[in-house]
Formats: structure tokens, C-alpha cells, sequence
């Protein structure tokens, strides 16, 4: 048996309501002054303000920064932790999507270890003490709440990665409540994100681990459940919970098993054309599913059934293949766009976003199969008028 490490979150509080606990998890780490790291629109629409007056009864001094913006930018993060060394602050808590819960860790992280953020980008750079850290996501995506990993768009509109065990929160706070009433199109592309997360993490070829396995595997079986259902009925708390606590599952896996292609030709499309980082996955997903079938034939037949139940007892590359169909089912059936064309890319952009995809080495090189720039843009191409969504 091959050698593994599995670091993730040491503590999870999963329960309808669970913000309200907030003041009890703050006074367990003895913090007294908190910033609060989100953005506008989640304050505004009230999902922070439960937790805010919970924790003013409670005689926590808090500092609000509201101004978390989709794809951090490198001056937001650095805002937000000149910010958090000024008010002296010794707790940072975020209440809010994939990339408040970003921000949120790097602000924890450079608050405390006074290193510039050009410093740390890449893996396992960042070795400083953080602040305490609490994170509370308010969509079922990025599982960001327990992974080591923060995104960057940086000024040249590039997206970097620092990944460091430094990063993974003291606790992650899961209430589903937070998410109900989630636009329908937001819960498909969050959604279809975490599925994402679970298929490379189960298929990645750096660091595939038998925890990360299962806890993909069960990550598939209650987003795939639920997936539908929370898009047509945002208010149903059985199917927020169960994409919840999916989402989690998944951000584990490609916590210690990490993801690849998919990723890879996202980033990019997210960063020039802040397309929200979910959708761009969604758009580019079975382009790369179909390019890497020939080489991850097995491993997809043997998520198949969870999709598929009658994919069981099909010979391996017709069950490799429903795998492939069912997540393009449940694409069409959430109303995910289909086509790159859909977000305002061009034709005249392809060379572009191919030649920034294959910058993201520290992804590619977990795929199955070897991913050349000619490669990535057959699949943009693909993409561009929906031709890979409609083949699967």
C-alpha cells in the first residue's frame, strides 16, 4: 500500500443553525477583537447579521471588511490585512462564499506573519503562525472551509494558488440555513463545482489516497442526490444540507488528493472574463471528461454507479462513459449555460486562454492523461459553442 498524508479541518460543527454557536467557538479561542471578513452582498442579504449581534451580546469587539470581491485580487486581500493588523485584531471569522473564505485565510495568515503575499504563492511556501481562524460558507462549492488552498487573481489577471497545512481553519462552521434560498443558478454552478472537487480528487494522479477516495465517493452520492432538487426547491433544507455537507466531503478529498484539468482551463476563463468560478468548471467539464476518458476509463466506471445504478454490471467502458453522461445530464437538468460563447468568450480568445491554462502546472500535473497546449485548446474550441456538452 502506497504512503499517504491526510491533513483537513480539526474541527467541524455541521448542524441547522449553527451560526448561532459563533459566540461559543470565539470564547473557546479567547479572542475578544474580530474581524469579519465577507462581502456586500452576503451582508446585505442578511447572513452575517445573526452572528454580529450574537457576538456584540457577547462582548466581542467586531470589525466588519465587506469589500471581498468574486476572484480576490491580491490589492483586496492586502487591504483586508493592513485592516486586520491595524484594529489588532486576534480572530478573523468569514461568513460567506468560496472566495470571502479565501481571503479570509490568507488575511489570518498574513495578519500574524507579516510576509508579503508574493512570498508565499505556490506550495507548502507559507510556514509563518496565523491568527485564529473560523469559517462559515454560505454556498455549497468551494469546500474552501477545509482546504489548505487560497486563489489570487493577481494584477497581470493570473490566478495563483498558496497552499500550505497553515491555512486550514481551527474550525468550520456548516449551516445549511445559510444557504437556503440560494438562487438556482448560483446552486448549480456551486454545485456542479464541488462534484467537480470529488471527480478529479478520486482521479488525480499525485496524492489519490484511500480516505480521499471514499470521502469522494460519498461527496458524489449526496451532491448528485440533491443537486436537482436544491435548484428547484431553494428553500428545502434537506437538499441544502446534503449539498452542504457534499460540498465539505469533496473539499477534503481535494484537500490531500489534488485537483487537476478541469481546474486548470477554469482558472483562466474566470480571471479574464470573471465568469464565477463554478460555471467556468462547468463550462470546460466534459471537454476534459471526454479527453480523459482513454486514460481514466476505470476510475470513472467505478464512480459510475453512483450516478448511474444500472452502470453496475456494464462493461467498464460503457459504464466509464454513463459516468461521463450523467454528469452532463445533471449540467442540462440545473441549466448550467453550455457554451463558452454564452459568458462572452470568442473565438479570438482561445490562444489566450490556452497559453494562461497551461501556467497552472501545479494542477496539470495531477491529470490523468498529459494535457498540451494544443490540447487545451481543442477543448476551449469544443466549449466555445457547446459542441462537448451536446456530444455527451
Amino acid at each position: 500500500m502506497k504512503p499517504f498524508t491526510f491533513q483537513t479541518t480539526p474541527n467541524v460543527l455541521f448542524e441547522a443553525g449553527a451560526s448561532a454557536k459563533l459566540p461559543e467557538i470565539v470564547a473557546g479561542l479567547k479572542a475578544k477583537r474580530v474581524l469579519l471578513v465577507t462581502d456586500k452582498g452576503v451582508r446585505d442579504a442578511g447572513l452575517t447579521a445573526a452572528a454580529e449581534t450574537a457576538l456584540a451580546e457577547a462582548g466581542v469587539q467586531i470589525d466588519v471588511y465587506d469589500d471581498v470581491k468574486a476572484d480576490p485580487p491580491a490589492s483586496i486581500i492586502e487591504a483586508a490585512a493592513a485592516r486586520a493588523r491595524e484594529a489588532s485584531t486576534d480572530l478573523v471569522l468569514s461568513i460567506g462564499g468560496g472566495s470571502a473564505l479565501d481571503t479570509a485565510k490568507l488575511v489570518a495568515y498574513l495578519a500574524k506573519s507579516d510576509e508579503r503575499l508574493d512570498d508565499i504563492y505556490g506550495v507548502g511556501l507559507a510556514l509563518g503562525e496565523r491568527l485564529p481562524l473560523i469559517l462559515v460558507p454560505t454556498t455549497a462549492g468551494t469546500g474552501s472551509e477545509v482546504t489548505p488552498i487560497s486563489i489570487v487573481t493577481t494584477p497581470t489577471t493570473e490566478k495563483k494558488g498558496v497552499v500550505s497545512h497553515k491555512l486550514l481553519p481551527d474550525w468550520a462552521v456548516l449551516d445549511p440555513e445559510l444557504t437556503l434560498g440560494l438562487p438556482a443558478h448560483v446552486t448549480a454552478a456551486t454545485g456542479i463545482d464541488a462534484m467537480v472537487h470529488a471527480t478529479e480528487a478520486f482521479t488525480s494522479k499525485n496524492k489519490k489516497n484511500p480516505i480521499s477516495d471514499q470521502l469522494a465517493k460519498q461527496a458524489l452520492a449526496l451532491l448528485s442526490t440533491h443537486i436537482r432538487t436544491a435548484c428547484t426547491e431553494p428553500k428545502n433544507l434537506e437538499a441544502r444540507s446534503g449539498m452542504l455537507l457534499g460540498s465539505m466531503l469533496a473539499g477534503m478529498a481535494f484537500a490531500n488528493a489534488p485537483v487537476a484539468a478541469v481546474h486548470a482551463l477554469a482558472y483562466p476563463i474566470g480571471a479574464i472574463f470573471h465568469v464565477p468560478h463554478g460555471l467556468s468548471n462547468a463550462l470546460v467539464l466534459m471537454g476534459v471528461m471526454r479527453f480523459n476518458l482513454s486514460h481514466a476509463q476505470g476510475l470513472y466506471a467505478e464512480l459510475a454507479p453512483i450516478l448511474d445504478p444500472e452502470a453496475i454490471n456494464l462493461p467498464e467502458s460503457e459504464a466509464a462513459a454513463r459516468f461521463v453522461d450523467g454528469l452532463a445530464a445533471i449540467c442540462r437538468d440545473c441549466k448550467v449555460p453550455a457554451s463558452l460563447a454564452e459568458v462572452g468568450v470568442k473565438q479570438d480568445d482561445l490562444e489566450r486562454l490556452a497559453t494562461d491554462a497551461m501556467k497552472q502546472t501545479r494542477l496539470l500535473v495531477n491529470n490523468p492523461r498529459e494535457v498540451t497546449h494544443k490540447d487545451a485548446y481543442a477543448i476551449y474550441a469544443e466549449a466555445l459553442d457547446g459542441t462537448a456538452q451536446k456530444a455527451a
